[in-house]
C-alpha cells in the first residue's frame, strides 16, 4: 500500500484542500507552487506540516495539494486536516498520535450569515430614544 498515491480532503471555514501523498523525499506542491510560496507566513507553514512532524514522517512523503476558497489561515488548516487524514489512510497506527494532537478534528466554526435589518450577523444599528 505504501507505493501508491493516497488522497484525502480537508476543510476549514470555506477552504477545501485535496491532498495527495506519495512516497518521496518531502517536496511540497500547493496549487503548483512551493509551500513557502503559497503560505508566506512561517506559522502557517508549520501548521500545514504539523501532522508529518507529529508522526515523524517529515521527509518520507511528497505532498501535492490543490486548495481553493477562504484565506491563508483557513487554507493552511484545511491542508493540515487533509494531510492528517491521508496519513491515517497510509498507517492506522498514526491515529492515536494525531488524535492526541487534535489534528483529526474538523473545526466546525463558520461565519454566521448576515440577518435582514441589521448591519451584520448580530450587530444592531445605533438606538435613538428621540
Amino acid at each position: 500500500m505504501a507505493t501508491e498515491q493516497i488522497n484525502a480532503v480537508g476543510r476549514r471555514k470555506t477552504s477545501v484542500a485535496r491532498v495527495y501523498l506519495r512516497p518521496g523525499n518531502g517536496t511540497w506542491s500547493v496549487n503548483g507552487r512551493t509551500l513557502e510560496a503559497h503560505l508566506p507566513r512561517h506559522v502557517l507553514q508549520q501548521s500545514a506540516s504539523r501532522p508529518l512532524v507529529a508522526t515523524q514522517t517529515d521527509g518520507q512523503y511528497d505532498v501535492k495539494v490543490t486548495v481553493a476558497g477562504g484565506g491563508l489561515r483557513g487554507q493552511a488548516d484545511a491542508i493540515r486536516l487533509g494531510v492528517a487524514r491521508a496519513l491515517v489512510k497510509i498507517n492506522e497506527d498514526f491515529r492515536p498520535t494525531l488524535r492526541a494532537e487534535g489534528l483529526l478534528t474538523r473545526d466546525p466554526r463558520e461565519v454566521e450569515r448576515k440577518k435582514p435589518g441589521r448591519p451584520g450577523a448580530r450587530k444592531r444599528f445605533q438606538f435613538s430614544k428621540r
